[in-house]
């Protein structure tokens, strides 16, 4: 950022010149991409990138930059199902456990869930998702597979509390994770735009899904370009330090890729849903401070402290005003259901 780092460091600068600051690099990432996001050269580019990577790339550091803190921190500043993804928002959502649920049900019922169903989650994070449809749907069988151990104990643990037994959490990469069952449904929130090579991700899944199963992704979109998330100088303080490898889709990326895949429906989020999550997100570990910092200083040392507590909040307001852009109408979510394509 253009903010000295030794003055961010120190959190010597004021939210409201960072958030200046924020603003003014989303709005030059906006001029970049319309400049040349539009190109069919460019496009090609993107996708044949894309197509000639592994399934992941860096999945190490999104480990180490998101998913290997412990619980406490999320605790803190989540809401109470601990969904670490875009919550909804509509005029009767008051509090962020109610977005967290509103979106969970949203989620539940466009995938088309019932009981008895084999479930396949992709990405589970914190188990907000892989709970809620075990609690709803006691007679099914959900396998849930993230990339971080201590997820996994998290999941484990809630399991045990509340006599859930219909639950397998699997700990894997998914450059490697391959089944050993077929399911009725594959469901994946906020997974994809930490993958590379959708195309053979979506071969993959294609097989791990009975004939007439079906898959239901989320994403965070941007509603024209899709781009990388890549470190070339100190403007791109994202992508260093937290998405390091991921991937911005276009809404219409997923029509665009050689997929085996038919969309049935898609849907589009405001982006003013994920501003207003981030804005929570903010404020929670701003008023947890006292219980945030010894976390912090466990997982980063205390020489360290400091400055990643005003990295977290950074990255907190860098979402809120990335999807508060334009009222919500650039950057966006997008729910699709796919079926199998009957040519494939």
């Amino acid at each position: 950022m253009a903010i000295t780092s030794a003055l961010l460091n120190g959190g010597w600068v004021p939210d409201f010149i960072i958030r200046r600051r924020i603003r003014k690099l989303i709005q030059q990432r906006l001029d970049e991409e319309t400049m040349h996001g539009g190109q069919p050269d460019y496009t090609a580019g993107i996708l044949q990138a894309m197509r000639s990577g592994p399934v992941a790339i860096h999945t190490e550091a999104a480990n180490e930059q998101h998913y290997e803190l412990p619980p406490p921190f999320f605790r803190e500043v989540l809401g109470s199902q601990m969904k670490y993804s875009c919550c909804y928002w509509d005029d009767h959502t008051k509090t962020l456990d109610m977005a967290e649920e509103a979106a969970l049900s949203l989620t539940i019922q466009r995938a088309g869930l019932q009981d008895g169903m084999r479930i396949l989650e992709l990405g589970c994070g914190w188990g907000s998702l892989t709970l809620a449809m075990a609690r709803r749907f006691p007679d099914a069988r959900i396998t849930a597979v993230s990339n971080s151990a201590p997820q996994r104990q998290y999941i484990q643990n809630r399991c045990v509390a509340e006599g859930i037994d219909n639950v397998r959490i699997i700990t894997a990469d998914m450059n490697e994770f391959t089944p050993d069952k077929q399911y009725d449904r594959v469901v994946s929130v906020e997974m994809f735009e930490h993958m590379r090579n959708w195309e053979t991700l979506l071969q993959r899944i294609h097989s791990w899904l009975k004939p007439d199963g079906k898959l239901f992704i989320h994403i965070f979109t941007h509603k024209r370009f899709t781009y990388f998330y890549e470190y070339k100088d100190e403007t791109d303080w994202m992508s260093k330090y937290f998405f390091t490898g991921g991937i911005m889709p276009s809404e219409s990326l997923m029509s665009e890729l050689n997929n085996p895949f038919r969309i049935e429906e898609q849907w589009t989020w405001s982006g003013t849903h994920y501003q207003k999550t981030a804005e929570e997100w903010l404020k929670n570990m701003t008023r947890s401070r006292g219980d945030v910092l010894p976390v912090l200083e466990e997982t980063y040392g205390r020489s360290e402290l400091k400055k990643w507590w005003v990295y977290w909040r950074v990255f907190f307001m860098s979402c809120a005003e990335l999807w508060g852009y334009n009222g919500g109408k650039e950057w966006t979510v997008s729910h699709y259901l796919l079926s199998k394509n009957s040519q494939v």
